[in-house]
């Protein structure tokens, strides 16, 4: 069984030329590939849906323009009160926490006073609680070395 086959190229679009072949007496049929067009190489392969898409220019007195026009320019006024709206809802954001940040620091403040006063009538109620058993203490060794000389 002899196989032959034939390459044709064609020049393709985006500097891309498609090779097709032809196997002849296989019955095998080859998938067209694709390859560079120049000798540098370069470009990529696009598929057709996407190729340019720009149609002549419009006439800016049509009403397909005029159509498009309006759509735009309602876009792009949604798009700036949205804009708006965000940064107002931000501003009023940084408003809220400002606030409450104030708040936390003035109730830190308060705790941090009640705090003191704690700790100041602890040390002072410890610091008497001392002195009484130094002074009980005291009075039993007193008391011991009078009983015992007795």
């Amino acid at each position: 069984m002899s196989k032959i086959s034939q390459q044709n190229s064609t020049p393709g679009v985006n500097g891309i030329s498609v090779i097709r072949t032809q196997a002849h007496a296989s019955g095998l049929q080859q998938v067209p590939q694709l390859v560079p067009a120049g000798p540098g190489g370069g470009g990529k392969a696009v598929a057709p849906s996407k190729q340019s898409k720009k149609s002549s220019p419009m006439d800016r007195n049509s009403d397909e323009y005029r159509q498009r026009r309006e759509r735009n320019n309602m876009a792009v006024k949604k798009s700036r009160l949205k804009s708006k709206q965000k940064a107002q809802d931000t501003l009023q954001r940084v408003n809220q926490l400002k606030e409450e940040n104030e708040r936390l620091e003035a109730k830190i403040k308060l705790l941090t006073k009640e705090l003191s006063v704690l700790k100041d009538l602890f040390l002072e109620h410890a610091h008497n609680l001392a002195d009484n058993v130094q002074s009980i203490s005291t009075e039993n060794t007193t008391a011991d070395g009078d009983n015992a000389g007795q």
